[in-house]
């Protein structure tokens, strides 16, 4: 076959020309947005209002969660454990916490996603990109396209939404307010009082056994604990900490504080044993003087002139408290002290 037998190969664009050119689809084109299709909630007003009672219902359930998580500090106590299964041993305030607090916040997410799911308008629309600083046309479209987003979302008609939605966001925040109360017990007035009371006798605290006035000899320390406190008790160290008696015998004539002798029996007077500087027991006493140290910052007090601080650090006189005799002879408290025991605190008043 010669060369002129064999037809010349025509190039494919030209082909294409010749035959018609193919449109080639490009395959990052724009789709644009599909159709809109309302949803049974946009059509049906039965169908919009159980919607509506639905996220009311969740915000409620919030609501009462927030107030079950309250209530859980007053129900259960810290060292409270509970099997609960299949958690195990857990701790019963802990666990409380725990799932009232994560529901009230579930159910104001969940409560919000159903919301705007279906009740608030889902249209989608473009908005074209524009420079970053706003001209005054622009921020009219924004309060006007926030104007038409409010009445979208049916906030201002649908009150039984907005109202427990509000009520739900002011709840939870009391949570947090509640959480404060770990940072320690309130001390409420308890650095005011002690066991002593009306009628509780003196005991002893080396024989635990009452004491009656010939136990007292002048010149003598005598240690005392309030009649019904136990060594073994829980809260031994903490209610000694506050009751803890030191009793010594002066004669009458000795006593320079008209209230000192009135409080006192036959000379014997009992003083708060806590140090008013830093609460140190004190426990030295020189009988000649009357006047007791304490070891930790050497603050002395004189007891024979209502225990008035003479040297050291101490602020105040250590508290007195009024003793007598009961029936059986055995001497007793005839109140509590008048004023805190052992350092200064700002709640005294």
């Amino acid at each position: 076959m010669s060369s002129q037998d064999i037809p010349e190969e025509t190039p494919s664009s030209e082909q294409d020309h010749a035959h018609g050119a193919v449109a080639v689809k490009d395959p990052f084109a724009d789709p644009g947005l599909p159709a809109h299709r309302p949803r049974v909630q946009d059509i049906d007003e039965r169908a919009a209002r159980r919607s509506e009672r639905t996220v009311a219902l969740l915000f409620t359930v919030s609501m009462l969660s927030t107030v079950a998580f309250i209530a859980s500090y007053v129900i259960f106590p810290v060292d409270k454990i509970v099997y609960i299964w299949p958690f195990g041993h857990v701790s019963a305030l802990n666990f409380a916490l725990g799932i009232t607090l994560g529901l009230a916040l579930f159910c104001i997410g969940a409560g919000a996603v159903h919301w705007a799911r279906t009740l608030m308008s889902d249209e989608e629309r473009v908005d074209e990109r524009h420079p970053i600083e706003a001209p005054p046309e622009v921020k009219a479209k924004v309060m006007a396209d926030f104007a038409a987003g409010a009445e979208e979302s049916g906030f201002g008609r649908r009150k039984l939404i907005r109202n427990t939605l509000f009520g739900a966001l002011a709840m939870v925040p009391l949570s947090g307010v509640v959480l404060l109360r770990d940072l320690g017990p309130l001390p409420e007035d308890k650095l005011r009082h002690t066991l002593w009371a009306k009628g509780k006798q003196l005991i002893n605290m080396n024989t635990n056994e009452p004491l009656r006035p010939e136990d007292v000899s002048v010149g003598s320390l005598t240690f005392a604990m309030p009649e019904g406190l136990s060594e073994h008790d829980h809260s031994f160290q903490t209610e000694i900490a506050k009751a803890a008696l030191m009793i010594v015998r002066i004669q009458p004539e000795d006593i320079k504080d008209k209230r000192e002798l009135e409080w006192s029996h036959e000379g014997i007077v009992a003083f708060s044993k806590i140090c008013t500087h830093v609460g140190c027991p004190i426990s030295l006493y020189e009988q000649q003087t009357h006047h007791v140290l304490c070891p930790c910052h050497q603050s002395t007090f004189d007891l024979s002139d209502g225990a008035r601080v003479i040297f050291g650090p101490a602020g105040h006189p250590l508290p007195q408290l009024r003793i007598g005799v009961n029936d059986e002879g055995f001497l007793e408290a005839l109140s509590d002290f008048d004023e805190p025991v052992g350092p200064a605190f700002w709640e005294r008043g």
